[in-house]
């Protein structure tokens, strides 16, 4: 049982004539990463998202393995990991298989400048240390030590982090990332003996609608690859 939300105008049926107070369509986007079988978010915007005025050089970010089947215990202080000002230069991998990444990261400033998508896989980020707000087109989210920020696939945001001093532990998933089903019964509510119920689930609030024109980077990581992207009359939060 997905948790709906709706925020901001919404017309009373889905894929029919949607105008803007001038006269202009909204356009619709339906958002997924499973095709049409998967949960999908169905997301309205003033301008359409597909304007892209530049496409900068690809560049690999796909980790070198240090050791391939290792069979020693090792030890890895992760909460050592060196600070670094910009928010995905501060991402190091420690474990990658054919099913995930998993890292850590020291992020010092907040993606201001920039906005970032996935395009590769689901992210989970651990707060093990620091508070702030994520950005995203479904509103924004308010997180905190000890909390599990899931960003599913495709999502563009930005983070804000309220000081200079944040750790987190980072899973990138190919697959998407859920609940486990031994929790949930047939209708998809969580049951009792589930250490986690939808009361601990922090959902999107304050969804801003901006209309701007100008000029806006998104770095994308797509295949293993980072490109630097840039938009045109469209802000996407």
């Amino acid at each position: 049982m997905p948790i709906y939300q709706q925020q901001g105008k919404l017309p009373n049926k889905r894929h029919i004539v949607f105008r803007q107070p001038n006269g202009n369509l909204y356009h619709e986007e339906l958002v997924g990463t499973e095709g049409f079988s998967g949960i999908s978010s169905l997301v309205y915007h003033l301008n359409p998202p597909t304007i892209v005025k530049h496409y900068g050089k690809p560049y690999s970010v796909k980790p070198e393995i240090a050791v391939e089947d290792n069979l020693q215990a090792r030890s890895f202080m992760g909460y050592e990991a060196e600070p670094e000002s910009d928010y995905l230069e501060s991402r190091k991998v420690l474990f990658v298989n054919n099913d995930l990444q998993i890292g850590v990261a020291a992020p010092q400033n907040s993606t201001s400048d920039y906005f970032f998508k996935n395009a590769d896989a689901d992210e989970m980020l651990f707060v093990h240390k620091g508070s702030g707000v994520l950005k995203t087109m479904y509103g924004s989210i308010d997180f905190e030590y000890g909390d599990y920020i899931v960003i599913p696939r495709g999502t563009v945001y930005q983070i804000h982090f309220n000081s200079s001093d944040n750790k987190l532990l980072f899973i990138e998933s190919h697959a998407p990332i859920e609940t486990p089903s031994r929790y949930r019964n047939q209708y998809g509510q969580f049951m009792e003996h589930s250490p986690f119920c939808e009361r601990d689930f922090k959902l999107p609030h304050s969804l801003e609608t901006h209309d701007e024109e100008g000029e806006f980077l998104i770095n994308i990581k797509n295949a293993g690859l980072f490109i630097r992207t840039s938009t045109k009359h469209i802000r996407l939060m």
